[in-house]
């Protein structure tokens, strides 16, 4: 007996709003969705959801599958972020069965695990989830600056907390999401940034023009003095669009200031004496500008280390001492090589690199003798965190891997030899048998000729007959590479015959900034069509066929599925979008907008239109075209992507489908981006997601 089919979704209002850019007439037919007061928006939205949950819960065996997803998920202990301060080890974790993260802090390694923030002892306004937004420990480990925001929004209020009596101090700050916070050497206060205005949240200033200040413990926030901020040092060139961030050196002697130009790679970078800055006169010394490609920076008593991509794409190193500090005088001490220099480290014995080659990172030391050597690491994957001090010796790492769950290291450094890496159980480890699955490493040729990395999980021994259930995932952009990680409820998929897949396509920084570049505005298409690329590999090969291949982006990543999906609707069974970018037209004028033109562009300028439209999926969406099965999903608190993106392209798509194939919108309306959300939020998510590409590959039941 078939199932009976779920009551439709409703249908958006057409609203045609026409624009030329550069002698080109565009439509959209839904740009009252961004009028978030618009009567017709959340009951469109309600309505989505409802539809989508009919659709969704009515897959035979989701429930089942839901629950392995849950226990999975539940059943594994997670710590990493750690920071060594004041003898203190502090870190987040989520024990097993915990919804959140919380913070936590040792006295030593093999101290007693303390928490001192659980955000899911509080609610916020209206009964919403709190999440730990982000959190640094004073340099003597008496005190803790953090960020709490409700239902995902990462709309952080800043609190301090008193370590050893676990008090929190009357202090608030309010639109502190990027606080970027950093103490002052002695302690006693530190810098942080917030935005200039809390009652423009929503709109494409909201982000713009924010200061810099400085706190003191013990005083009031009204009393906080801007340190940094547009047009208050005419030495310092700020952009409305530049976060300023201030780091005090351990020493004391010198503050670093860099200007950080939302998600540009390249900033500026200036140096001052932190006490007259302290006296209010501070003399500002510009060290580099946007035009020297420092991408990131490490300074230890004497020297300040500056990362560049100037004249060399995968990075090169160079020294300058701080109280002359210079790009042009500074020496190289790491020349560029064949792997990409992605981070730093500085710890008191020498400045530890994180190098990444085609998704895998390896780590290098650079020696206080400016001997260079590498970091034997045990494990074979990414480091996702990399923390040092210059008050101690070594490095901690997060590490992990295709079949490596989470785990922290420590280096600790020998006096002679390479020193040893070890796993520190903050903890417990994993009890999962992985042993029944693999991962591989291939090379796919695109159209172009370029070799475009392709990863692949499965269970071991699984027969390429064509007809496996196969999820492709794709991101490409920001030069942000998907490195290889560990996440448990994929066993879910998995166990069930599953192949998981990552395409990494250009526009990522798996091979730094040449292929960051090659995916980028007018060469976006590349992006896409390594992807397209990709998946024909994986059905040629026998993994799957276009009967049971589905590909998954979110956010960015939503250009690439999203114009993959318009390109080829043919070559897909299923296609899913989380939080995902389908109208970049539109993008700049979002809150998030601004700060996100250097790497997108924007319409005014005949290239950065062409760029833009190009990558627009909703655009691109034809009327009588048959697509695939979708799955949208998108986050009401969202302060990244806008959740108008998916609404306007579920309209669309299901307006313009002829295939009567489902086309899906799944809502939260008490999350954002996916950062802050709960276990059991992403546990639900991911469950739908699974039983979404099961069933679209033919199988009866998901169970």
């Amino acid at each position: 007996m078939s199932r009976p089919r779920p009551a439709g979704p409703p249908v958006a209002r057409i609203e045609p709003v026409r624009e030329i850019f550069f002698g080109q007439t565009v439509v959209d037919n839904y740009r009252w969705m961004e009028n978030a007061k618009d009567a017709d928006w959340e009951p469109f939205m309600r309505g989505q959801d409802a539809y989508a949950r009919r659709v969704l819960d009515a897959i035979p065996g989701r429930a089942a599958l839901a629950a392995r997803v849950a226990a999975l998920s539940g059943g594994t202990a997670i710590a990493y972020g750690v920071q060594s301060a004041g003898g203190r080890i502090f870190y987040q974790v989520r024990p097993a069965g915990a919804n959140n993260f919380k913070l936590a802090v040792r006295q030593g390694v093999d101290g007693a695990e303390r928490i001192l923030v659980d955000p899911t002892t509080m609610k916020g306004e209206g009964g919403t989830h709190q999440s730990l937004d982000w959190w640094l420990a004073s340099p003597d480990g008496r005190h803790v600056v953090y960020g709490l925001s409700s239902a995902g929004s990462e709309n952080s209020m800043l609190h301090v907390m008193e370590v050893e009596t676990q008090r929190v101090l009357p202090e608030r700050i309010a639109g502190t999401q990027y606080a970027s916070p950093s103490w002052l050497p002695d302690s006693s206060g530190f810098f942080y940034g917030r935005v200039a205005d809390p009652a423009l949240l929503g709109t494409p200033a909201y982000y713009q023009n924010g200061p810099r200040l400085l706190h003191r413990l013990g005083s009031e926030v009204k009393a906080d003095t801007v340190v940094m901020v547009r047009g208050f040092d005419p030495a310092v060139s700020v952009d409305e669009n530049d976060f300023p961030v201030t780091l005090a050196t351990r020493g004391g002697q010198h503050v670093v200031l860099v200007l950080q130009g939302g998600v540009r790679r390249e900033n500026a970078v200036y140096v001052a004496e932190l006490a007259a800055l302290l006296a209010g006169k501070a003399a500002w010394r510009q060290v580099c500008s946007i035009a020297d490609e420092v991408v990131d920076f490490a300074f230890d008593h004497s020297d300040l280390y500056l990362l560049t991509t100037r004249g060399a794409d995968n990075g090169k190193l160079l020294r300058t001492p701080l109280a002359r500090a210079s790009y042009a005088d500074a020496q190289v001490v790491v020349p560029e090589g064949e792997r990409v220099i992605e981070a730093l480290a500085m710890a008191r014995d020498g400045l530890y690199l994180k190098d990444l080659d085609g998704g895998y990172h390896t780590v290098r030391r650079l020696d206080r003798q400016g001997g260079l050597a590498p970091v034997a690491l045990p494990w074979e994957g990414s480091i996702e965190g990399l923390s040092a001090q210059l008050d101690e010796d070594g490095l901690w790492m997060d590490g992990t891997g295709w079949l490596l769950p989470f785990t922290v290291f420590r280096h600790r450094p020998a006096a002679q030899g390479p020193g040893h890496t070890e796993r520190v159980p903050l903890a417990p480890a994993s009890t999962l048998n992985l042993d029944d699955y693999e991962a591989r490493r291939l090379l796919v040729t695109a159209r172009d000729g370029t070799k475009v990395p392709l990863s692949v999980v499965s269970r071991k021994g699984l027969p390429h007959n064509r007809r496996n259930p196969t999820l492709v995932q794709a991101y490409g952009s920001y030069q942000i590479s998907i490195n290889p990680y560990f996440n448990p409820r994929s066993l879910a998929f998995l166990e069930r015959g599953g192949v998981l897949a990552v395409a990494h396509v250009r526009g990522g920084g798996e091979f730094g900034k040449r292929w960051w570049k090659g995916g980028q505005k007018l060469s976006k298409p590349n992006t896409w069509r390594d992807l397209i690329d990709c998946c024909e590999h994986l059905i040629k090969a026998g993994w799957a066929s276009r009967d049971t291949l589905s590909m998954q982006g979110g956010s960015a990543g939503g250009i690439t599925v999203g114009m993959a999906l318009t390109e080829r609707p043919d070559l897909f069974a299923g296609v899913i979008s989380n939080v995902g970018v389908s109208n970049a037209l539109r993008a700049e004028f979002a809150q998030n907008g601004p700060p996100n033109i250097a790497e997108f562009g924007s319409v005014t300028d005949a290239d950065g239109f062409k760029g833009l439209f190009a990558m627009d999926a909703l655009q691109h969406v034809r009327d009588g075209a048959r697509y695939p099965a979708v799955l949208l999903s998108v986050g009401m608190t969202d302060p990244r992507v806008d959740a108008w993106n998916g609404g306007k392209m579920v309209a669309r798509l299901q307006q313009a489908n002829r295939s009567h194939k489902p086309i899906l919108l799944r809502v939260h309306f008490d999350a954002g981006h996916g950062i802050g959300s709960t276990r059991s939020q992403i546990d639900d998510e991911r469950a739908d997601e699974f039983a979404f590409v099961l069933w679209r590959a033919g199988r009866r039941s998901v169970a």
